[in-house]
């Protein structure tokens, strides 16, 4: 017998401190697994199944990310009724914004144009407790300036293989970086927030396994005085001696923004 099937994109944010990623794993909380809990609670006689856009990381939260709900047979029959009633059903942590329905041609995958991350972090003095789910904590007195002219050199079009992790033989290293550049924070504001941090803020089409984390890691060794401004130069070339990136930020910090599709 014919199959109907019926699309629908929603958008969605979470707090990800608690949570070991976006991608179902048994025994553990994810979003994935969570949404899918409560997609079975609101809706136990549909047959459905969902694709994510962006596998994050354990701890990594988003502002705005996104999936694709697929329905067999039957259509939800009032959009904002059914949103209403998933984040009823959600756990606080994760909210569910919008949702609209596409067509079969519509890919979540494919039609992924820009991510958008930010890492949120602080250096110096210990920060309040409460910070912790939402930047990170570098005990040290680095050198945010030269971290600055640092993260400008990864704008444009460079070779990142230095900056990933479990690379498969289809991976494409070369990658342009809309945006990168570290600015003082005035983004993300709460009354137990340490009173100077600072946002990296990273924008592409697409990144590479643990990419993000890898470039902040390598800003704050810049920082440190431990890599220098030569040393990212060379470690973006693609033909120039190896220069892996090891040190891997803490994933806390790091914050989705949003997603833009075509």
């Amino acid at each position: 017998m014919f199959r109907k099937r019926f699309y629908y994109f929603i958008k969605v944010q979470y707090l990800g401190y608690r949570l070991h990623g976006w991608q179902k794993q048994p025994d553990v909380k994810t979003v994935e697994g969570l949404i899918t809990k409560t997609l079975r609670w609101v809706m136990p006689e549909a047959k459905y199944k969902i694709l994510g856009t962006s596998r994050t990381d354990a701890m990594v939260s988003a502002e705005e990310s996104a999936f694709e709900l697929f329905m067999d047979h039957e259509p939800l029959e009032e959009l904002e009724e059914f949103l209403e009633l998933f984040n009823k059903n959600l756990p606080q942590d994760i909210r569910a914004i919008s949702i609209e329905e596409v067509d079969e041609k519509f890919n979540i995958i494919q039609h992924s144009k820009t991510k958008e991350y930010a890492y949120l972090f602080s250096i110096g003095d210990k920060f309040h407790p409460f910070c912790a789910p939402f930047m990170a904590n570098f005990q040290e007195n680095l050198d945010i300036e030269k971290m600055k002219q640092a993260a400008k050199l990864y704008k444009g079009i460079h070779n990142f293989k230095n900056y990933c992790v479990r690379v498969s033989e289809k991976s494409t290293f070369e990658r342009e970086m809309l945006k990168s550049e570290i600015i003082e924070n005035t983004e993300y504001i709460a009354n137990f927030f340490p009173e100077r941090s600072y946002i990296f803020h990273i924008h592409a089409s697409g990144f590479l396994r643990h990419q993000v984390r890898l470039m902040m890691g390598s800003l704050v060794l810049v920082g440190r005085g431990e890599l220098s401004l030569q040393d990212i130069k060379d470690s973006l070339q693609k033909d120039s001696p190896q220069h892996q990136m090891d040190y891997i930020a803490p994933a806390s910090g790091l914050i989705l923004r949003k997603i833009e599709f075509d």
